[in-house]
């Protein structure tokens, strides 16, 4: 039997768009001259997301292992962009934030991130660009409702 699968369905569309801009981040950071690896500018910029954020947070959110960020986090400390400080509430815990150093570097990921953004909009009307954050954002906010409180999704079935 053949099944139907739609190829703009939302999850492959936010997929796709998310690989698209990831790669083209990705070129961009490595043609820069900045001196970072992708890996290292994605790094900074949830460090920057959440300041002050345990390592195991970060990790989660970049989607790679906690020896993977450790590493970067090992490099981008040599560099003195980041610093390592205890968790108050976990003292086995490490909590990640950028330096003062990480300012400029920071402004041209930033830059970066911004142009890929433009190119993505590019033809889109703004009004309707715009609309689509506080979208996304519920969205999101939704499936971590979901996620946090999954008993609740079999009560409504």
């Amino acid at each position: 039997m053949h099944r139907s699968i739609d190829p703009d369905a939302i999850g492959f569309l936010l997929t796709d768009l998310a690989r698209l801009l990831r790669a083209e981040f990705d070129r961009r950071i490595a043609t820069s001259g900045i001196g970072l690896t992708a890996g290292e500018a994605r790094t900074l910029a949830h460090i920057a997301r959440a300041e002050g954020e345990r390592q195991s947070v970060i990790a989660e959110r970049l989607n790679v292992e906690a020896m993977t960020l450790s590493s970067m986090i090992d490099r981008l400390e040599a560099r003195g962009l980041v610093a390592r400080e205890t968790d108050p509430a976990d003292r086995r815990a490490k909590c990640v934030r950028l330096t003062e150093e990480a300012d400029e570097t920071m402004a041209k990921v930033t830059a970066i991130a911004r142009e890929v953004s433009a190119d993505a909009a590019r033809g889109i009307d703004p009004a309707e660009w715009k609309r689509l954050v506080p979208t996304l954002k519920a969205a999101r906010a939704n499936i971590l409702e979901v996620r946090a409180n999954p008993a609740s999704e079999s009560d409504a079935a």
